[in-house]
């Protein structure tokens, strides 16, 4: 219903909008769009309402209609911003939460549609798709993460992710398996990713979708975290309790395509605004959804001010770009004469690339010590290079290809695995050329793939040894992190959206020994200079033995930085036991396990060296001294050289 009490007049002499934000925005280079565009609440000269401003070049008219006019489309319209695109407009008395969207008739063809804000701040549950006047001013409570985040170097620090999609976490099973609120997920998520030892946590995309399934990846609302859950202002607080807990917040953000709903982005005004008018530029065939129009200087400044909303709105601290790699190559999943060259009759996109550079640049200069992480699948060079010396400016990039070899190794039966076994090597000839994150994401767990357990070959007993030993193998190896949920307690279905994760299944030893050894590699790998601090840097890594091809099994250096932090690893990849084993050391002394994946504690057969182990003056492997140690079955053993029989160190676990 009509609110009786509402002006009926829009004013016009009321504006956001200077000169130079309309110069800005036209030319590219407004990066804050977020304060100008959308609705926003404004007081002036004592009358209360909300200003609106929208981009429609192409329209012969703009009006607001919502739930305080009856969604009438006449009674408010707004006013052309000079020659901007812009139309714009106070409306005094529409209160926070009023329901609204943008009717819009173009030019071309009598087209009428009523339009989502672009910029909206929140919308109506889905299937509804109206936009939400609302206010984002929050009193924060993270100050101390904010400063300390500034003045932290990730590129040395530990990085272990858990990526999470919030509506499957958890349910509410007694009132109908509904979502978790954000508020529900606040009271419990910081305080477990604290005790597992997390350092971030990564969202697939909150940013509004209509199509759940699509788990935020069909996203239309790049200002709006989704309503499913909760108000703005609730996900504020998940983050900010996050932030308390001392857990980073990394977001899924994808600028690489956007579904084609009426009520969206394409087609906006009647033309082809945000996407290419071109098929062949402009709609995915992987997807069928449009595709962005980097070239656009309005589309560049949408973007980018999207980035920087969250980062600055919502305290975010960084974000997964998804589908780097279909926004880079004209001809990503086309055949011959499905797509256009660039300008040198290249496949490389050079607008989406000049793009990606001018995201991170921005990112980086207006938010410092926030990431920027690539899902990028092909050998595009330097994605994770300033851009000052021709990278796309990325901090950081997922290692695909380490995931792929990785699981195609450990989903074989062990007695075929010596005739694979480059598949565990092949990375280090270009470990280093990129500064990567080891991902074993929700991708792997999807679309038939089954997951991490089910992948593992044998009876339980051993799928659960081999799981621990691929987390342990992706631990010791120089990146950083990423572990989608479930996978840290043994999940044995494939993932499912609409479903919580089988929290049950701790009750089982083996589920639970496997969320006890994720928790001590965590902490391990966060307290241990040498697992960490060269991540990106071949002087932190070192191989003993690589060659071992038939026994599978593989030895390891990670060093920190002096001679005295070395942490050495040792995998057997098989389930027979290796008594005897020799492994060549490079300084005297005892040496202690520091972690056992075999141990008891972790549903393991017990089997190792006891807790630590002399040297003997043996030759082995190039060094001077060697421990006979007993490498356990499927197992993996990171040792330590112990300073002196006083040291005091965290407790371990290990067969003893």
């Amino acid at each position: 219903m009509s609110n009786p009490d509402l002006k009926t007049q829009v004013r016009h002499d009321i504006s956001l909008l200077t000169e130079d934000d309309v110069f800005l925005f036209n030319q590219g280079n407004h990066f804050c769009l977020y304060d100008k565009l959308g609705s926003h609440p404004v007081k002036k000269n004592g009358e209360k309402g909300f200003y609106f401003a929208v981009w429609a070049p192409n329209a012969r008219a703009v009006s607001v209609a919502g739930s305080f006019n009856n969604w009438d489309t006449h009674q408010y319209p707004l006013a052309p911003r000079q020659s901007s695109g812009i139309w714009e407009g106070f409306i005094p008395g529409i209160p926070s939460g009023t329901l609204y969207k943008y009717h819009i008739r173009s030019t071309e063809n009598g087209y009428e549609v009523d339009k989502t804000d672009p910029f909206g701040f929140y919308t109506e549950l889905s299937p509804q798709t109206a936009s939400v006047t609302w206010d984002l001013t929050r009193d924060w409570q993270d100050a101390a993460w904010m400063e300390n985040r500034s003045n932290t170097e990730m590129k040395s620090a530990p990085m272990s992710v858990y990526e999470m999609h919030l509506g499957s976490w958890i349910r509410v099973p007694e009132e109908n398996n509904r979502f978790p609120t954000y508020r529900e997920l606040a009271e419990k998520l910081p305080d477990y990713l604290l005790q597992m030892g997390f350092t971030h946590v990564e969202f697939l995309p909150v940013m509004e979708h209509p199509f759940y399934g699509s788990w935020g990846y069909q996203c239309l609302g790049y200002f709006a975290p989704t309503s499913r859950f909760g108000t703005p202002r609730d996900f504020m607080y998940l983050v900010d309790c996050l932030h308390q807990k001392g857990i980073g917040v990394i977001l899924d953000w994808v600028p690489s395509h956007f579904p084609s709903d009426e009520h969206g982005l394409g087609y906006f005004d009647g033309t082809h605004l945000f996407e290419h008018e071109d098929p062949r530029k402009g709609f995915h065939p992987d997807w069928k959804s449009l595709i962005f129009n980097y070239g656009r200087n309005e589309v560049m400044s949408y973007l980018i001010s999207s980035a920087l909303f969250w980062l600055e709105k919502y305290h975010i601290d960084g974000f997964r770009v998804d589908a780097v790699a279909s926004m880079l190559y004209l001809d990503y999943s086309r055949k011959a004469g499905e797509w256009v060259p660039n300008k040198y009759g290249g496949r490389e996109n050079l607008e989406a690339v000049a793009f990606l550079r001018r995201f991170n640049e921005v990112v980086h200069d207006k938010f410092p010590g926030t990431l920027t992480i690539a899902e990028e699948s092909t050998d595009w060079p330097m994605v994770s290079r300033p851009v000052h010396l021709g990278g796309l400016g990325f901090d950081m990039k997922w290692d695909m290809g380490w995931m792929h070899d990785t699981l195609a190794y450990m989903s074989r039966d062990p007695i075929h695995r010596s005739y694979h076994h480059d598949r565990l090597t092949f990375r280090m000839i270009y470990a280093f050329n990129e500064n990567y994150v080891l991902p074993l994401s929700h991708d792997e767990v999807v679309h038939g793939k089954g997951s991490l357990l089910g992948k593992m070959p044998g009876d339980e007993w051993r799928r659960f040894a081999n799981l621990r030993l691929l987390f342990g193998y992706m631990y010791a190896q120089p990146a950083k992190k990423l572990i989608f949920m479930g996978g840290e307690i043994g999940q044995s279905r494939e993932w499912d959206h609409d479903k919580s994760l089988d929290w049950h299944l701790l009750e089982n030893s083996f589920n639970k020994g496997l969320q006890r050894w994720i928790e001590d590699l965590n902490q391990f790998y966060r307290r241990t200079t040498a697992m960490h601090v060269h991540d990106f840097s071949s002087q932190g890594f070192q191989w003993i033995d690589c060659h071992d091809v038939q026994q599978s099994t593989l030895s390891l250096i990670r060093l920190g930085r002096t001679a005295m932090d070395e942490i050495i690893v040792v995998c057997n990849f098989t389930p027979i036991p290796r008594p005897n084993y020799r492994l060549g050391v490079s300084a005297e002394g005892t040496w202690k396990e520091c972690l056992n994946s075999d141990a008891s504690e972790y549903g393991g057969s017990n089997q190792g060296s006891l807790g630590q182990i002399e040297t003997s003056p043996v030759p082995a492997h190039g060094f001077s001294f060697s421990l006979n140690l007993v490498l356990p079955p499927l197992g993996i053993v990171f040792l330590k050289k112990k300073e002196s029989e006083q040291e005091s160190s965290a407790q371990v676990l290990s067969p003893k």
